[in-house]
């Protein structure tokens, strides 16, 4: 599997941009939509594009062969209001990187390199579908 090393990760969610002149309304509860974005995926990394530890931990899942949705909170829109909801839902700060596998929060990058080493990762990338071999 072909992992892309510049511009885009895996299957990223691009923002949508409204107009200047446009109201900007938030419709939706923000932990909702990282609910449904989490349980409509294998894998979702919620991260920001200049985050060195979200760098960090696409290119151990591309590395490892996932392909990962990558929601860049800082390109959306609404990336803000999911911060938040990131932030209370860890009860951490900063919110980023945070990983989904399966529909379930796996955590931060501590949790995500700690089952990385026990070798807890794999198994749960197969069980969610993300990995074959």
């Amino acid at each position: 599997m072909h992992c892309q090393t510049t511009g885009s990760w895996g299957s990223y969610m691009p923002a949508t941009r409204t107009p200047a002149t446009a109201t900007s309304v938030v419709v939706g509860d923000p932990l909702e939509r990282i609910e449904r974005l989490a349980s409509e995926n294998a894998v979702v990394i919620f991260s920001m594009s200049s985050c060195c530890m979200c760098h960090a931990i696409k290119r151990l899942f591309c590395g490892m062969g996932v392909n990962p949705t990558v929601i860049e909170l800082d390109h959306d829109p609404r990336g803000r209001d999911m911060e938040k909801a990131l932030i209370r839902l860890l009860g951490t700060s900063p919110a980023v990187p945070v990983v989904f596998i399966g529909g379930k929060l796996v955590g931060a990058m501590d949790r995500v390199m700690a089952s990385h080493i026990n070798g807890t990762l794999v198994p749960l990338l197969k069980q969610a579908g993300a990995l074959w071999l």
